[in-house]
């Protein structure tokens, strides 16, 4: 047979599975969008659009193989476009200016920092000395003074503080919260050692606060039957807020790859439906005249969802769990419809309404994991349900199908854990078979009947039996997270590592025919690549504030202390599972990287004076007078231009790489106009050879 031949046979084949690829073209079309190092003209944009038309239009008359061809095509220049529109949709003003003075809004969400301090995001925000045209529609302000008001949803505060721009990644390839800043609307962020005074009290009036305050009274409540980190976990179970969690709980649960059941994802969405509808169709069915004559299936389906919309509500509303919704939503609609609940089919009409409304999701861990669990659980489960289930005893059935969920879920999830946490939890599927199931059976079912006995002052003994249920896990979490190499750390993949791999599994998932196979050569070339990641020599931060020098023993920083945030990121990076402490502890930088000297401080660099050939210096402070005697010197004026700095060994000397050449200039980057000298790299000859 002809290359041709097969080819359209192959492209045949697929006919019946254009549905599951739809959310995947969206994604390859999203996910160029967001690659791109500058925002494409208005002119780009309309090309695009009448290309997508053209391709949709040149599809119906082409043969069926090949229109699906087209049709692919054009679902991802569509996503390219549905990602372009959405960026700039959500544009508002941001801070381009450090701001320290008044700061007033609206209270619209709380949470807390990784310092642990109270922070709160404002909305109608107003600064001293701005024009409404330039406030940020939202500003993020952490806590750290003593005194002042507690402050209540919808209130209105103020407060004296600083405020500056998103930052940029903490490294050249690093997360990019700029980007995520601007499509949570949010324009400046910042902190205020000041007391918080209340301005008005809080209004009435607006849904969403009018659930934010339901939130907090629901949380309220919870606290005051289970303290501690139980109440905590209860809290974030069942309104999002994970705020009063402590730390040691935290890593413990992280340590035992137990930290998914505190964020509201399918998995609690899922549960909670499961739990109401079982519920819903057991009592109608227990009604003979009910059961009869009505599609209790049905009823009992939009009983559950009008409880997963409760659920959306009370936990915040938030993207993930919009996203869990989405996907419950989808299911229960196919069962009112008579359909199978979970099927590929369902899995890509969640997967796509997600990508439509928010494309940004899809650069997101949350996006990533959710889907890959749904759709590896779908299709692992559709090949057993070929097996004939006689071959497993009844009783074990229940157990074995809790067995292969955990291990398949934590299989499909654990790459992509580890390229955004850096982390792999060696006994995360003990911990979760251990766990998981309590959820399902008493957990999340005591908080329905806390929910339905909290109008009668009852709430009580569901709260109670919760407890149980928690005190069981958070022992399981710190039980796993204390045995012999419970995790390991690894290093951060490249930017192709993830879309490799991606598009290795749905491959092997999607694709109909012996060609599937050819996934499992991109799964291999993914972690091929991964493999061969080259860590940077030298970092520094943004500001100047932090150096880290790779050594034997690992990256060696130059503080303790200080710009903790950028340490912690950076040693997850390396796959280094060390403190901020003992980072600094280790020895001084071999060859040439010795050479990179950081001064922290006004005294420290009017110490400098002189400066020997091959030298750098990172200050955090200006430096000016250090250029004035020749000194090659980075400090924070060079690094607003470029953002933060890596520096690569090469046989030519140094090449450093910054986050600007990365992150590029996109709507939510807010680079000075005068770009550096090179927008990618800067060679820089060393004394000798690296």
């Amino acid at each position: 047979m002809a290359v041709g031949s097969r080819f359209k046979a192959a492209l045949l084949a697929q006919r019946g599975q254009g549905l599951c690829w739809i959310p995947v073209c969206l994604g390859l079309g999203i996910g160029t969008y967001f690659s791109l190092l500058r925002e494409p003209a208005a002119l780009w944009f309309a090309a695009i659009g009448a290309v997508a038309l053209v391709l949709g239009l040149a599809a119906r008359k082409t043969p069926e193989a090949y229109s699906q061809l087209l049709t692919g095509a054009m679902i991802c220049l569509l996503g390219f476009l549905i990602a372009g529109a959405r960026a700039h949709l959500v544009a508002g003003p941001v801070l381009d200016w450090r701001y320290y003075g008044p700061i007033e809004g609206r209270v619209v969400a709380m949470d807390r920092s990784q310092s642990d301090a109270l922070r709160l995001t404002l909305d109608r925000v107003r600064l001293d000395r701005v024009a409404p045209h330039r406030r940020p529609a939202r500003v993020r302000i952490s806590l750290h003074g003593n005194g002042g008001i507690s402050p209540k949803p919808g209130q209105k505060v103020m407060t004296t503080g600083h405020l500056s721009p998103p930052s940029g990644p903490v490294e050249p390839g690093g997360f990019d919260f700029q980007r995520h800043a601007w499509f949570a609307r949010l324009g400046a962020v910042g902190y205020t050692r000041t007391p918080l005074l209340a301005a008005t009290d809080p209004q009435d009036g607006y849904g969403g606060l009018i659930v934010f305050r339901l939130r907090m009274a629901a949380a309220a409540r919870i606290r005051t039957h289970l303290s501690g980190d139980i109440g905590g976990f209860a809290v974030a179970v069942t309104t999002g807020d994970r705020s009063a969690i402590g730390k040691d709980a935290l890593e413990a649960l992280r340590a035992s790859n137990l930290a998914h059941l505190l964020a509201i994802s399918g998995l609690h969405m899922g549960l909670l439906t499961a739990v109401v509808f079982g519920a819903l169709r057991l009592i109608l069915s227990a009604l003979p005249g009910v059961a009869l004559r009505w599609p209790t299936k049905g009823i009992a389906a939009v009983g559950a969802l009008i409880a997963a919309v409760g659920y959306l509500a009370l936990s915040g509303g938030n993207v993930a769990t919009q996203r869990a919704f989405v996907m419950v939503a989808v299911a229960l609609g196919a069962l009112i419809l008579g359909r199978r609940a979970l099927s590929l089919r369902a899995v890509a009409v969640a997967a796509t309404l997600v990508l439509v409304l928010r494309p940004e999701a899809l650069m997101g861990p949350g996006f990533q994991m959710s889907f890959a669990a749904t759709t590896a659980l779908v299709v692992v489960f559709g090949l057993l349900r070929k097996v004939e289930s006689d071959r497993v005893p009844r009783p074990l059935r229940p157990a074995l199908g809790v067995l292969v969920s955990s291990a398949v879920a934590g299989l499909a999830t654990a790459p992509i854990a580890a390229a955004h946490f850096n982390t792999i939890a060696h006994y995360g599927l003990i911990a979760n078979l251990l766990s998981v199931p309590l959820m399902g059976v008493l957990v999340i079912p005591a908080a329905v009947l806390a929910l339905v006995l909290a109008p009668f002052g009852l709430e009580g003994l569901g709260l109670w039996a919760m407890g149980l249920g928690l005190r069981w896990i958070l022992g399981v979490a710190d039980w796993v997270a204390q045995l012999d190499g419970a995790r390991s750390f690894v290093p951060g993949p490249g930017g192709w590592v993830l879309p490799l791999l991606a598009l290795g599994f749905l491959v092997l998932a999607l694709w109909q025919g012996r060609a599937r196979w050819s996934g499992l050569g991109l799964v291999a070339a993914a972690f091929m690549l991964w493999t061969q990641t080259e860590r940077p020599v030298v970092l520094i931060a943004e500001k100047g504030t932090l150096v880290g020098w790779m050594t034997p023993e690992g990256r060696a920083l130059s503080k303790a202390k200080a710009a903790g945030f950028v340490a912690r990121n950076w040693l997850e990076n390396d796959g280094d599972g060390a403190t901020q402490f003992d980072a600094a502890a280790r020895g001084p930088a071999p060859g040439p990287a010795s050479k990179v000297i950081h001064l922290s401080g006004k005294r420290a660099v009017a110490a400098v004076t002189q400066c020997s050939e091959g030298q750098i210096f990172v200050a955090s402070t200006d430096a000016q007078a250090l250029r004035d005697m020749g000194c090659r010197v980075i400090d924070p004026g060079s690094l607003r231009r470029t953002g933060s700095l890596a520096l690569f060994a090469k046989d030519q000397g140094w090449v450093m790489q910054s986050a600007r050449a990365r992150a590029g200039d996109r709507p939510w980057t807010h680079w000075p106009d005068n770009p550096p000298d090179r927008d990618q790299y800067v060679r820089i000859k060393p004394t000798s050879r690296p």
